[in-house]
């Protein structure tokens, strides 16, 4: 495994543990706001294949809201 393939899906696991956490009654919303920016800064570059070669993160939908 490639050594950042190892980082990329540790933290994307633990985004996902954190959204699951933040869906429960007493989830704590103080503690979801500080961690959840922090975990997604810290994702490495995806790994090599993650994405086909012609994927552009900033073409997408119009979203509401936003220019056409």
């Amino acid at each position: 495994m490639c050594p950042d393939c190892e980082d990329f899906a540790r933290t994307v696991v633990m985004l996902g543990q954190l959204a699951l956490y933040g869906d429960t009654t007493d989830a704590d919303q103080d503690f979801i706001e500080a961690i959840g920016p922090s975990l997604a800064a810290s994702l490495p570059e995806p790994p090599p294949g993650t994405f086909p070669p012609s994927y552009d993160p900033n073409d997408g939908p119009t979203y509401p809201g936003e220019g056409q």
